[in-house]
């Protein structure tokens, strides 16, 4: 009977991880940026009568209405144009991330997701890669100068993220099929004359140390060199450029980013292109004081090499209570009525964690897909004492060296280990003596079984799927052991 009601259980939440990351696109292979196209209607859909005011997606300028209730908007052009030109039919929206990395990091879904939800409400994103941008650096919310990237690891980190963009959104050919673009193609062939000529003549140096991430870099230690002063000009010809040749009338950012977006709206003007807007949002904190998107180990990463899947589950079911209802109206896309039932169930019993959790599938799905949402949602519950006795070989998988992990040569249960040694060995006992003091209290289960007494051994038969002890001590403690013939230690 617990096998079956398990099992249910595993179906259950693997079909609420597909449904969550069937708003996801699946990633791209390389060459053209294609990916299967998003359904645009049904629930939660443009199309859905009922979406506007409660879900994630709306048609036309509804959407604003919605980013504003989501605490989305903080600066904008004159919201009465905005709404218009939102209004008024498929409207070419852009957003860019420097390659300063191979991966993008939490900060960046906010921005992924506002170019998700624009093109649920049937607009056109534009996702730029910064490759000429990203040779400057962005002196927005900086204290010191970027370290300059050679031209190898710009290329490779461009083509990191173009992948994990193509996740994001729907590039189908279409009214409002996505658009990757990388600011180097424009930018690398003009001249630094032809560049001062026609956008360096349009901006007075008092109008440049006006803007704020200039001017506390000038007040500063160590002031700001001439090339991240230059790069609102980069940014802005990026903008007017998009103007011209993609039709492109809305830039969207973090609220750091709102004087090098007005740049370009100036630069769209003193040119005679089409009237540009720009919206930005709040830049992320948490209630603790933490920078979001952060841990004592660093950036909580998209990328899975660099933040697993299980960690970066982790980070979001362990966000504050104070925290977690902001971050499932930005960082998903459930409807804001759904969000509302969540935390009243959520404010009834907090200790339960049932808002961070739902955030945590949600966002998890998001990134990484149904699979390993429903791998890393699994491992939570084994380390955390709900899962099931005999969890899946990919949830002990994805437990390797994320807890305290171990690692014994098969020769040692060839005939039998002793369990003390066992326990010593993993770091649950940090003697025999501790460990025998540990069993007789019945402090330690083995793959989710209390061994039989002080003198157990385990044999290979005691293994989880050929490969895995799951040790635990008491509620807290949770060990794995990974046996295998690639480590010749012995108990």
């Amino acid at each position: 009977m617990h096998a079956a009601i398990v099992a249910a259980f595993g179906r259950n939440l693997v079909a609420q991880a597909a449904r969550i990351a069937s708003n996801a696109v699946a990633p791209v292979a390389a060459g053209p940026h294609r990916s299967r196209r998003l359904a645009l209607c049904g629930p939660n859909r443009v199309g859905n009568p009922q979406a506007i005011g409660q879900s994630g997606a709306m048609t036309d300028a509804a959407i604003l209405t919605d980013l504003e209730a989501r605490g989305l908007v903080h600066d904008s052009t004159d919201r009465a144009e905005l709404a218009a030109l939102l209004g008024a039919g498929p409207t070419s929206v852009y957003y860019g991330c420097d390659p300063t990395a191979d991966s993008l990091h939490a900060g960046n879904l906010i921005g992924l997701l506002v170019l998700r939800r624009l093109q649920l409400a049937g607009h056109r994103p534009i996702a730029l890669a910064g490759g000429a941008t990203g040779m400057i650096g962005d002196p927005s919310g900086r204290s010191d100068e970027r370290n300059f990237l050679d031209d190898d690891t710009l290329a490779h980190n461009v083509g990191c993220l173009k992948e994990q963009i193509s996740r994001f959104l729907d590039f189908e050919d279409g009214p409002n099929g996505a658009t990757l673009v990388d600011n180097r193609s424009w930018t690398q062939d003009v001249t630094l004359i032809d560049f001062l000529r026609s956008v360096g003549k349009h901006f007075t140096v008092n109008q440049m140390v006006a803007k704020d991430s200039v001017r506390s870099r000038m007040e500063g230690d160590h002031g700001i060199s001439f090339t991240e002063f230059s790069y609102m000009l980069l940014q802005a010809f990026d903008f007017a450029w998009l103007n011209e040749h993609h039709g492109c009338r809305v830039q969207i950012g973090g609220s750091d980013q709102w004087g090098n977006i007005t740049a370009g709206i100036d630069l769209s003007r003193r040119r005679g292109l089409a009237p540009a807007h720009g919206l930005t949002w709040p830049l992320m904190t948490r209630a603790d004081g933490a920078k979001f998107g952060k841990t004592a180990d660093g950036a909580v990463w998209l990328a899975a090499e660099r933040t697993s899947p299980y960690a970066f589950f982790q980070y979001w079911v362990q966000a504050d209570d104070r925290d977690v209802e902001k971050f499932l109206w930005q960082l998903t896309l459930l409807p804001l009525d759904e969000i509302a039932t969540l935390m009243e169930a959520h404010r009834a019993a907090p200790e339960r964690r049932t808002a961070q959790r739902r955030l945590a599938e949600e966002v998890t799905a998001i990134v990484h897909g149904a699979t390993a949402t429903a791998t890393a949602a699994e491992a939570t519950d084994v380390v955390f004492g709900r899962g099931a006795r005999d969890p899946s070989a990919p949830a002990l998988a994805s437990l390797v060296d994320e807890i305290p992990t171990s690692r014994i040569a098969r020769a040692a249960f060839a005939t039998a280990a002793e369990l003390l040694d066992v326990l010593v060995t993993c770091g649950a006992a940090t003697s025999r003596s501790d460990a025998r003091r540990a069993l007789e209290q019945n402090g330690i289960t083995v793959n989710g079984h209390r061994p039989a007494g002080t003198d157990a051994v385990l044999t290979l038969a005691d293994l989880a799927h050929d490969r895995y002890l799951l040790v635990k001590r008491g509620k807290r403690q949770v060990y794995v052991v990974v046996v295998d013939d690639e480590h010749p230690a012995r108990c």
